[in-house]
């Protein structure tokens, strides 16, 4: 495949559609996959100038981060290495390629201690006893809830099936491997079931600078029975999936997929006056979130933006801070 005049390994290309259609999931795995595909194109660079190079790494990051819209993750880790490439200021192709390579090795690493540290966190907040709930799947919350089992404190666990990819088959799957009592239900009985819950842990597609949860769709409604019966929710996220966009007022593009993936094609030409739609993902006000588990320490919500700045050089258009009102729709 050709983009920008430049002609982008089949390996890049596949790591690109696996992501684009799902087959990898969860924005740990999206976001070390993207840097990966970096690293590859260095390596398999036909030849030419230092800036042929550069431009070349350019081209390749912004096919990469264009798989998709929402999870943030994606675009920060390819910028985690774009950005050391730049700061490095190479000399030769070979050096600004070693720069790349190393980027992305750094950041799978970071990225895979990161959920370490979540899972030691994540487990204090569960005491002896708890019944879990969870959503969708991610590879932080499965991590702490995992952790926490090991330390004898999970009863059981709730599982939401997670129309329509079902991704709490997945999640269901670890869990139960892990030796841990699962239930699966459907995303339908959430509040049903709510009243014997103690804990829900979810993950994070992405956190806005005011704290708002961007996650697969029905988070929301997750958090909202929580809310009601006064269960405590905490989500597991790694900062690089704090969003730096929404710290200037940028809003947190809703992606929607496919109909197919609701109803088949026959259904579809069947039914030309029905439309569907396929939001993959919702938004979680700050105040539905007890805390947020990060690898730099549980936090309110409200902390979100401090993080943003201090950690990732984010700046407010405003000396004072904006907060971001996103768009549901």
């Amino acid at each position: 495949m050709e983009v920008g005049g430049f002609s982008i390994p089949g390996e890049v290309v596949r790591i690109r559609e696996d992501i684009k259609s799902m087959r990898i999931r969860g924005a740990g795995s999206i976001a070390r996959h993207g840097a990966l595909a970096l690293a590859l194109a260095a390596e398999r660079f036909p030849g030419g100038t230092l800036e042929e190079f550069l431009r070349y790494i350019e081209a390749v990051a912004a096919f990469v981060r264009s798989a998709r819209p929402t999870a943030v993750s994606l675009p920060n880790a390819v910028s985690y290495v774009v950005s050391r490439l730049k700061r490095g200021s190479p000399q030769s192709v070979e050096e600004a390629r070693e720069l790349v390579v190393r980027a992305a090795r750094e950041f799978v690493t970071y990225s895979e201690n990161a959920v370490k540290t979540i899972a030691q966190l994540g487990a204090r907040r569960i005491e002896r006893g708890d019944i879990v709930m969870t959503h969708c799947h991610s590879a932080a919350s499965v991590a702490v809830i995992v952790e926490a089992h090991r330390q004898g404190k999970v009863e059981r666990v709730f599982v939401k099936e997670t129309r329509p990819a079902f991704q709490g088959l997945i999640t269901a799957k670890e869990l139960a491997r892990e030796g841990v009592e699962v239930i699966l239900v459907p995303d339908s009985a959430v509040r049903y079931y709510m009243k014997r819950v103690d804990k829900v842990v979810v993950g994070a597609d992405a956190v806005a600078a005011n704290g708002a949860l961007v996650n697969k769709i029905g988070t929301s409604l997750v958090a909202l029975a929580a809310k009601e019966a006064r269960v405590r929710v905490y989500v597991a996220s790694e900062t690089y999936k704090f969003s730096p966009y929404t710290i200037v007022g940028e809003l947190v593009p809703i992606e929607v997929r496919d109909p197919t993936e609701v109803v088949d094609v026959e259904w579809l030409s069947e039914n030309p006056g029905v439309e569907v739609l396929n939001p993959v993902f919702d938004v979680t006000p700050p105040e539905y979130i007890d805390a947020i588990i990060t690898e730099l320490g549980v936090i309110p919500p409200q902390a979100v933006a401090l993080i943003l700045i201090e950690e990732y050089g984010a700046t407010p258009v405003f000396p004072e801070l904006h907060v971001p009102h996103l768009d549901l729709g």
